[in-house]
């Protein structure tokens, strides 16, 4: 093997053993997010079917165009007639002149009351008609642009969805990662007391056979043991549930994830990073964009509606037969205009003109509710972070006060009963500060997801 392949399979290995070995990276997870969670694949497809939506009201504006083929068979004399006239076959002969007498002897009077059994009585007649019809609305109030614009704000509302949906799940796999650096770090904590209660445990056991301590403080240290195990046995069950959630998530199997660098995502989100990305309130935006359309719609009725229509047949009694010289073409133009209705489309006109009066409240309404839900989010945070650095100095101190206390009992200073004591108390500031943590952590995340994952 050449030294430049002993270099590229080197370093194809350690490539490998940065991507597989450290586990999955938040970056590489939010990428798969993307592309696999099933909550933003449907609402991708949501977005898809507005955007159809809108192509169809859209469509309306250019009319439509029939093609129809008839075929019928009629002794009925009214059809009979018609089919002959319509595939231009008719003749006197269909009109009864065969039984006219054509010497002139007959009185006119006579003549005229004969009926003419051929038009009376006619044969059974088939009847092939293919007809191309175009009708296409020129003006019907402003209404089919009012509807397409309609159609395309509900399609944009359907996109802003999408984006919710994808920050939402952007937000709670940042979260599971942020949270899991928080449990690990707990675990790490609580595997330190493990560690240094299986020491005092030892120590104890070699007290008491020594007669410098006695079997219930060995008792003691036995018991603290088992609490501190099974915290961490809850610890390690939580890390196993967070892992199922990611995966879920990814709709993938996920084993092993590499933890941010730090438990803190810091967040420089200002008030008018918010107002200026809040998905609610540029849905918001437009449905009142809507509202205001909807009083075209509803002005629409004040105003005459014209249609043309443009359509071209043949017909015969045998199927396409003689089609060029039986075509036939009809053009036209239609205007109608309702002048009343009892006051409905007026009534309808000032319900849409108040639905938006309505809407423009609503959205300034909105805009402060945001405002006021920042500020909410922001002091609290301010208040965790007061709270988690207080926690972190009184962690400290515990630890220091345990390991002051485990040396006096040592020394015959201190009981096992005041260790144990102690060390409750470390224990106890290790989980408060976890939760703490959590909480902190939870409101920077919806901080960012009320920005729409505006960091």
């Amino acid at each position: 093997m050449s030294t430049l392949s002993r270099i590229f399979s080197a370093s194809l290995f350690i490539g490998s053993c940065h991507l597989f070995g450290s586990g999955l990276s938040l970056p590489a997870a939010l990428e798969i997010l993307d592309t696999n969670n099933l909550e933003i694949k449907t609402s991708a497809l949501d977005l898809q079917s507005a955007q159809s939506d809108t192509s169809i009201a859209k469509g309306y504006n250019f009319g439509s165009l029939d093609l129809t083929q008839s075929a019928m068979r009629s002794n009925e004399a009214g059809n009979v007639f018609g089919f002959k006239l319509s595939s231009r076959q008719a003749s006197f002969g269909d009109f009864g002149f065969n039984e006219f007498d054509m010497t002139g002897s007959t009185p006119m009077q006579q003549l005229l009351a004969t009926q003419p059994k051929d038009l009376n009585y006619p044969g059974y007649q088939n009847y092939y008609q293919t007809k191309l019809t175009y009708m296409v609305p020129l003006f019907v109030g402003g209404k089919l642009s009012a509807y397409g614009d309609i159609s395309e704000r509900m399609e944009e509302i359907k996109k802003l969805d999408a984006e919710q949906m994808k920050t939402e799940k952007r937000y709670e796999l940042r979260k599971s990662y942020y949270d899991m650096a928080l449990l690990q770090n707990s675990i790490d904590h609580m595997s330190t007391i493990h560690k240094n209660i299986s020491t005092l445990e030892r120590t104890t056991q070699m007290m008491v056979q020594e007669g410098y301590a006695k079997k219930v403080d060995l008792l003691e240290v036995e018991a603290r043991k088992a609490n501190v195990e099974r915290s961490l046995t809850e610890m390690e069950a939580n890390k196993k549930l967070l892992y199922h959630y990611l995966s879920f998530l990814l709709n993938t199997p996920i084993t092993e994830i590499e933890l941010p660098a730090n438990d803190y995502p810091a967040s420089g989100i200002n008030e008018a990073d918010v107002l200026a990305n809040n998905t609610d309130l540029k849905k918001a935006s437009q449905g009142l964009e809507i509202r205001d359309r909807m009083v075209d719609v509803a002005y629409a009725p004040f105003l005459p509606q014209v249609g043309a229509f443009a359509e071209a047949s043949s017909a015969d009694d045998t199927f396409l037969g003689n089609f060029n010289d039986h075509k036939a073409y009809t053009v036209g133009a239609k205007l109608s205009w309702n002048l009343f209705n009892g006051g409905i489309d007026k009534n309808a006109l000032e319900k849409a003109r108040i639905e938006k009066i309505k809407t423009t409240t609503q959205v300034e309404l909105a805009k402060k509710g945001v405002a006021l839900q920042y500020d909410k989010i922001r002091t609290e945070i301010e208040s965790l972070n007061s709270q988690v650095n207080s926690l972190e100095k009184e962690q400290e101190l515990a630890d220091q006060i345990y390991k002051n206390y485990e040396g006096r009992y040592h020394e015959h200073l201190a009981s096992m009963s005041d260790v144990i004591i102690k060390q409750s108390m470390q224990i106890e500031k290790v989980l408060n500060l976890q939760m703490v943590k959590n909480k902190r952590n939870e409101r920077i995340f919806a901080l960012e997801k009320l920005s729409n994952g505006v960091k």
